[in-house]
C-alpha cells in the first residue's frame, strides 16, 4: 500500500479545530472556526509540512461512534477551507469513532485518508466500548464510491483500555488490519503527547506490510529515534506553545522540528 504523499516519510500536520456549534465547549462562529482551520493550514505549508489532517478535539465529551448532521456539516465546510488554503494531501478524524461520517466528509471534500478507531478488534475507550467497524466502513466507502480514500487504522490506541485484548498483540492487530483491508496502521502512546514505545513500533513493522504512522508524542528530540522505523508522523502538541495540543501553533517550533526532520 502506497501512501499519498510525495516523501517517503512525510510529516503531517494536526488541525485541532475549534469547538463546533452544539458542543459543550462551543464558544466561537462557524465562519472564524473555519478561518482559524485555513490559517494554521497555510502556516504548516510554509513551515514545509508534507500533509494535513483534521479533528475536532475540542468537542469534548465526545459521542460513541456517531456523530450528529450538524458536525459532518462543519467539519465539511472546515475540510473544504482548509484544501483550498493549503494544496497538501490532507486526512480527517471525527471523534469519537465516528468512522462513517468522517469517510462521507473525506469524500464530499476531496481528503486523501481518514483516521479511524476501531477498525479491527474491540477495545474500552473513555465513551465506552468501541466495536470493529472495518465490514461496515469499507462496504460503505464502496457504496458511495469513495475507494480513494484511504483507512488508516489505529491500534491499542491512546485514551484506551486494551485488557479485553490483552492476549492479542500489537503486531497480530496491526495484521489483522492489514487482513481486513485497511491502508495503513497508527502506532500511539497512552495518551495524547506520549510518544509510543519504540518496541511497540518495531513489532508492528515486523507483523504488516502495511505503513506505520506514528499518532503521538514525536518531537524534534525524538525524532532520530523514530524516524528509521516508521512510515511518517502525525504531529500535534509538538508544534504547539509549550507542547501543549490545545495551545496556538508556534511556528519556532515546527521550524524545529522541520530542521530535525532533513536532519533524518
Amino acid at each position: 500500500m502506497t501512501i499519498p504523499f510525495t516523501k517517503p516519510k512525510p510529516v503531517i500536520g494536526m488541525i485541532h479545530v475549534g469547538a463546533l456549534p452544539g458542543t459543550p465547549a462551543a464558544a466561537a462562529s462557524l465562519s472564524s472556526i473555519i478561518e482559524a482551520a485555513a490559517v494554521e493550514a497555510q502556516v504548516y505549508a510554509r513551515a514545509g509540512v508534507h500533509g494535513l489532517i483534521i479533528e475536532n478535539m475540542h468537542d469534548t465529551p465526545y459521542p460513541r461512534g456517531a456523530t450528529g448532521p450538524e458536525i459532518v456539516a462543519a467539519m465539511t465546510a472546515v475540510a473544504r477551507a482548509v484544501v483550498a488554503a493549503a494544496p497538501l494531501p490532507c486526512g480527517i478524524q471525527i471523534l469519537a469513532a465516528a468512522n462513517r461520517e468522517a469517510l462521507a466528509v473525506a469524500h464530499a471534500a476531496g481528503l486523501a485518508f481518514i483516521r479511524a478507531e476501531g477498525f479491527a478488534f474491540a477495545h474500552v475507550a473513555d465513551e465506552g466500548i468501541l466495536q470493529s467497524c472495518a465490514a461496515e466502513l469499507l462496504r460503505y466507502r464502496r457504496a458511495i464510491g469513495a475507494e480513494a480514500v484511504q483507512v488508516w487504522a489505529d491500534i491499542k490506541k491512546k485514551h484506551s483500555s486494551h485488557a479485553i485484548t490483552a492476549d492479542v498483540g500489537i503486531g497480530e492487530t496491526a495484521h489483522a488490519v492489514e487482513f481486513m483491508r485497511g491502508d495503513a496502521v497508527i502506532v500511539t502512546g497512552a495518551v495524547t503527547g506520549d510518544p509510543p514505545r519504540r518496541a511497540d513500533v518495531e513489532e508492528v513493522k515486523a507483523h504488516t506490510s502495511l505503513p506505520v504512522m506514528l499518532g503521538s508524542g514525536v518531537t524534534a528530540d525524538n525524532l532520530g529515534d523514530f524516524y528509521p522505523v516508521a512510515d511518517g508522523f502525525i504531529v500535534g502538541s509538538a508544534f504547539k506553545r509549550g507542547g501543549v495540543w490545545s495551545a496556538a501553533l508556534d511556528p519556532a517550533r515546527i521550524d524545529r522540528f522541520m530542521d530535525a526532520y532533513r536532519s533524518c
